[in-house]
């Protein structure tokens, strides 16, 4: 993917590889709001498998699937199909997070797994479904592999402490923080520096305000879930739920932008 300092990656799949009778719709009963259909389009690091793969200039890049192309070339040799198995099963399983199938992701993700066990180091997406299942030991545990693998991801680091808050409470979580390399985006090291040491999520969203519209995505976002990991759910609902509604939240194909979304409908939360 191209890279530009402020906005996070996006990762996001077309269905064409496997087939599908009609296109998936996210579809609530509790809340009109998050009514819709979600189609997307994948865009990674350019390997060797026949993926359609393009180029986003709009988005930083710091996560991929495993694709080296050394696994095609062994593919080539032995025949094997699981490696393009696992992609396949990673694209089901991001699409049905985008649905709010949040159970449904986590088995296909743990498919991708068991067909192609590499892939485990670098699913950060398996983390962020199992968090919204309540499984925060596994949350925690996937979060910390992928920062063995990558020690510059600020998010992966914040969301182990999500996981480990729930588990231990904020302080010891704290105590247990992963600390990570120097992010680009001036907002995501705002919210690194406050779950890191402590500080008012009601500064980092007032900050970006008036900024870019993914700046001010991230800085609610992120607010609302540091209020979350503090028990106190009402300041929780007004930051995510500001950030679903953003023009970010709304028009992004970002990941992130889903998440928000299926946030707001775990926690049955509507606009008031």
């Amino acid at each position: 993917m191209g890279m530009a300092p402020n906005l996070k990656p996006t990762i996001s799949m077309s269905l064409t590889p496997f087939p599908t009778s009609s296109p998936f719709s996210f579809k609530t009963q509790n809340s009109s709001l998050f009514s819709n259909t979600v189609t997307s389009t994948i865009h990674t690091h350019k390997t060797s498998f026949p993926l359609r793969i393009c180029t986003n200039s709009q988005f930083f890049s710091t996560r991929r699937l495993f694709l080296p192309s050394v696994s095609g070339i062994w593919d080539a040799i032995t025949g094997g199909n699981n490696p393009r198995e696992a992609v396949a099963a990673i694209r089901r399983g991001m699409v049905l997070f985008r649905q709010g199938d949040v159970a449904g992701s986590v088995a296909e993700f743990d498919k991708a797994i068991e067909l192609d066990p590499r892939q485990k180091a670098y699913l950060w997406q398996r983390g962020l479904s199992l968090y919204y299942l309540d499984r925060f030991e596994e949350g925690a545990e996937q979060f910390r592999i992928d920062v063995a693998q990558n020690p510059n991801d600020t998010e992966e680091s914040i969301w182990c402490f999500l996981c480990e808050a729930q588990l231990y409470g904020v302080k010891e979580a704290r105590e247990r923080f992963l600390e990570v390399g120097r992010d680009p985006r001036p907002v995501m090291r705002e919210a690194y520096n406050m779950f890191k040491d402590g500080g008012d999520p009601e500064k980092l969203a007032d900050a970006f305000k008036n900024g870019r519209d993914s700046d001010y995505f991230y800085a609610s976002l992120y607010a609302g879930l540091y209020y979350e990991a503090q028990k106190k759910p009402d300041e929780a609902k007004a930051h995510i739920l500001a950030a679903y509604q953003s023009s970010y939240g709304q028009r992004s194909d970002d990941y992130m932008a889903s998440l928000a979304k299926v946030h707001c409908v775990c926690r049955n939360w509507e606009s008031d």
